[in-house]
């Protein structure tokens, strides 16, 4: 090999080098500001033990009072005779600040919900446009993936698009077909994000953003997807998935 050769590689390599330094560099100063952005969704009630529910993750966005997350998140009814409230967990560590939250828009279609909290504004995150990624493109995704088990602490994984594919996969006989799924297939169909990074069920209503900028393209879904696209499915896949931001914002035109 030439020494021109060598030095040519050697340029190549460096550059490859500093390429994944400066993004690793990005992410740790993106992550640092998205966090207080990052919050629980569960539910409260004095007298249960625990006292606090949690149910998946949500992100602040618009004014600063209000969180996005997955519509299936938030259950469907409370049991008000023993004041249980839907609240919103803030902040870090073992005893993270409690606000109360109301439903201010839903979309069940699209599995995504708009909540209310009292207290003063967070942090809101930017939306950017979801029409824009494309399969291979590198993004991050941070939630609570195991809930509160070891402390509120938000967890950032890595993952990249993998396939931008439609939520309702066609049968290929009329054995597959059962009431769900014909109500399925009537409904107009949408595509999704699939992503080949590992999520959880407490990582449901995770923004997905890009590591440098941190303008937030999906939400991540790991219940509503699933039971559409892997229904068929005996064994199902460990494959993650996130509902496309333009979601959100048809979301906050209707608040």
């Amino acid at each position: 090999m030439s020494k021109k050769t060598m030095w040519g590689n050697f340029i190549v390599g460096f550059g490859i080098f500093c390429f994944y330094q400066l993004s690793y560099a990005d992410l740790v100063t993106t992550i640092e500001q998205i966090k207080p952005s990052i919050v629980g969704v569960g539910t409260f009630q004095k007298m249960r033990s625990p006292s606090v529910n949690f149910l998946g993750t949500g992100f602040v966005v618009n004014d600063g009072r209000h969180v996005v997350t997955n519509a299936h998140v938030v259950p469907e009814s409370l049991d008000s005779a023993r004041n249980e409230a839907l609240i919103v967990l803030t902040g870090k560590g073992d005893k993270p600040e409690l606000r109360n939250a109301t439903i201010s828009a839903l979309d069940k279609e699209h599995d995504l919900v708009l909540l209310q909290i009292e207290g003063t504004p967070l942090p809101a995150l930017k939306l950017g446009d979801a029409e824009s990624i494309r399969e291979g493109q590198a993004l991050a995704f941070t939630g609570f993936p195991i809930g509160m088990v070891l402390g509120f602490y938000p967890v950032t994984h890595r993952t990249i698009i993998s396939s931008i594919t439609p939520i309702i996969l066609p049968v290929h006989n009329v054995k597959q077909l059962d009431p769900a799924r014909i109500r399925q297939l009537q409904r107009t169909t949408f595509k999704v994000f699939q992503l080949d990074g590992t999520a959880y069920p407490g990582s449901s209503g995770s923004p997905l953003y890009d590591p440098d900028t941190g303008k937030v393209y999906g939400v991540v879904n790991m219940v509503f997807v699933k039971g559409k696209k892997e229904s068929a499915l005996s064994n199902p896949s460990g494959i993650s998935y996130a509902i496309p931001g333009n979601f959100i914002r048809d979301l906050l035109s209707r608040n």
